[in-house]
């Protein structure tokens, strides 16, 4: 009994050190550096992908938080960015 309550305890202590934002959803959302499209639209076409599909990509930003954005592919083959989400880490 006394391992399981200290095993709920450490269960929940950790995950009390991370926390996550969701920065934004929707057609408002602008590219920070890191991002697929910052500086315009990437050169190549996604040709094989069928239009609407989603295309995840996940990097760090400048402050070493971890970034998760969600992007949709357009008719004309162009990326919209639709979703932002940063984890971030209590001890930093």
């Amino acid at each position: 009994m006394r391992s399981a309550l200290s095993a709920v305890f450490a269960a929940l202590m950790l995950g009390a050190c991370t926390s996550t934002q969701t920065v934004g959803y929707g057609p408002n959302l602008e590219p920070i550096p890191g991002s697929i499209t910052y500086g315009g639209q990437p050169r190549t076409k996604l040709t094989k992908a069928p239009v609407g599909s989603t295309v995840p990509h996940r990097f760090f930003d400048d402050f070493g938080r971890r970034v998760s954005e969600t992007y949709i592919i357009g008719p004309d083959r162009s990326l919209r960015l639709t979703s932002r989400r940063i984890d971030y880490d209590i001890f930093d």
